[in-house]
């Protein structure tokens, strides 16, 4: 099986220079967990919703928080994000997408074209959801 037939085409993305303010507000509006940070259309960096609310503080939205902790969603994307994203074409095997998982310290795999322009995003959720369907465990 292709990662083209497993990846989430329905990208969210967002630039270097956006605010942190911007990438806490699509996590809590989107259900999703990773943001691909683009540039010139192209695949520059990956943020998380772990890698924000590492760099935020956790009083933000509480009574306890101060403009210092505020100050933290004025910090941009290119601060935080994980850069050179390890990526596979859409071509790429399942296997080859679980070998990335192994050895590398990643939730996400962007799906690029050979110009690094963003076609998809696959996550180890993803592969274990259609490992499960194919055994016969899981079903929507």
């Amino acid at each position: 099986m292709l990662v083209s037939e497993l990846m989430s085409a329905k990208l969210v993305t967002i630039e270097m220079d956006d605010k942190l303010s911007v990438v806490k507000e699509i996590f809590e509006r989107i259900d999703i967990h990773h943001l691909l940070v683009i540039e010139e259309k192209k695949v520059f960096g990956v943020v998380s919703d772990r890698d924000l609310y590492k760099a935020l503080s956790p009083s933000i939205g509480t009574m306890t928080e101060t403009p210092k902790d505020a100050a933290t969603l004025n910090k941009r994307v290119y601060q935080i994000m994980s850069r050179k994203p390890v990526v596979l074409g859409p071509d790429a095997t399942i296997e080859e997408a679980i070998d990335a998982f192994n050895h590398h310290t990643i939730s996400c795999i962007p799906i690029v074209d050979h110009e690094m322009k963003p076609l998809g995003i696959i996550t180890i959720r993803d592969i274990l959801k259609a490992l499960g369907e194919k055994r016969g465990i899981l079903s929507d």
